[in-house]
């Protein structure tokens, strides 16, 4: 038995960031740019794109921005700390989940909690 969760942060029903975010933004950190990072992830460069720029948008911050060569893209210092503190969510709702798990396991079983 698994409890499962998906977290996102919206606003005004909009998405400004999820997991799916998290993903394109980590990609565009491995390979410096957001055309390799969709081809990693399986999407279109416009779907990547469209995502990231909502997000920009919706925040009013900029995500990435070009390397100091201005031939590839760096994650800006904000867009690293919104995927710290996401992650960080993240694992603490699987802890929380997990524990969870363990009580409906045992009351399921009609042990003791």
């Amino acid at each position: 038995m698994q409890i499962k969760c998906k977290i996102w942060i919206e606003e005004n029903g909009k998405v400004i960031f999820g997991k799916g975010r998290d993903d394109i933004l980590k990609a565009i950190e491995e390979q410096h740019s957001l055309n390799a990072a969709a081809k990693e992830l399986g999407m279109s460069y416009r779907a990547a794109w469209g995502r990231l720029k909502a997000s920009e948008e919706r925040m009013d911050k900029k995500l990435v921005e070009p390397s100091k060569n201005e031939k590839s893209l760096c994650l800006t210092s904000r867009s690293k700390t919104i995927i710290e503190r996401f992650d960080r969510l993240e694992k603490e709702v699987e802890n929380v989940l997990r524990a969870a798990e363990e009580d409906f396991k045992k009351l399921l079983k009609n042990e003791d909690v």
